[in-house]
């Protein structure tokens, strides 16, 4: 596939209001308006976006993520069509075309399987203004078909995908150091790091640190450079991108 592709993923905190838990629009105008620019400039990109289990959340009148199996599914079947909807208008302002591929980890559980979906990624990247969104199937995905959150989705895709680069964003700077509060800029070597973590859910937020950390790792074992970077700061991707932006960057392991 593409052979600069990038991956960026933004998780619930970043795309909703931490008061209610509703789609944060002014949010998302600022991200779209950065991935656009990145693709306009001729970069190949794909986006896993969070956001549709919260983004239904206030169609059923709830004040949090619902824990009930039933009702979390129904607001992702609510939400992903508000999310997409959504996405849609506000890409379009860039001439970009926005493509749903949603995800369950039975899709990528065969060698067979897995390559139908390579094949669809292989071809939406053959077009340079199509904008792939992947989701978990959180409709219809329960337990035994989860990837676990939408960090290991976004590593296993990027690696199907033959990504160069992941982008988590989320609610902070990139890795902290807990004793300085300053941020990590470089890591060489993941198993070092577990220790820096905090464990910071938000009420409509699934994953920590812990969980981007354990997916950091099966991306750089791969030989897939990821970052971790604020995602209220969407403008820093271009720079992240060519190598000097704010954020935590974890070298690629070289292969034996």
């Amino acid at each position: 596939m593409a052979s600069d592709l990038t991956l960026i993923k933004a998780g619930t905190g970043v795309l909703t209001k931490s008061s209610d838990g509703t789609l944060d629009r002014a949010a998302l105008v600022h991200l779209v308006s950065a991935i656009a620019g990145l693709m306009n400039a001729g970069h190949r990109c794909l986006f896993v976006s969070s956001g549709a289990v919260g983004s239904g959340v206030s169609a059923l009148g709830l004040t949090e993520y619902p824990k009930e199996t039933a009702t979390r599914q129904a607001c992702a079947a609510i939400g992903q069509a508000r999310l997409m909807q959504t996405y849609s208008s506000l890409f379009s302002n860039f001439d970009i075309t926005i493509a749903q591929v949603l995800l369950t980890a039975a899709d990528l559980g065969t060698p067979e399987r897995a390559g139908y979906v390579s094949d669809t990624f292989r071809r939406l990247l053959m077009e340079p203004h199509i904008l792939p969104i992947i989701n978990e199937n959180d409709s219809v995905a329960v337990e035994e078909l989860k990837f676990g959150d939408n960090d290991m989705l976004s590593v296993r895709v990027a690696k199907l995908a033959g990504a160069k680069r992941v982008i988590l964003l989320t609610s902070v700077d990139g890795l902290l150091d807990p004793t300085t509060n300053e941020l990590i800029p470089e890591v060489s070597d993941i198993d070092n790091v577990f220790r820096h973590v905090r464990e910071d859910k938000g009420r409509f937020s699934m994953g920590g640190m812990a969980s981007k950390l354990s997916a950091v790792k099966f991306a750089v074992d791969a030989g897939i450079e990821t970052h971790i970077a604020h995602g209220r700061h969407p403008e820093r991707l271009a720079g992240i991108i060519a190598g000097n932006g704010i954020s935590t960057r974890f070298h690629a392991a070289i292969a034996p």
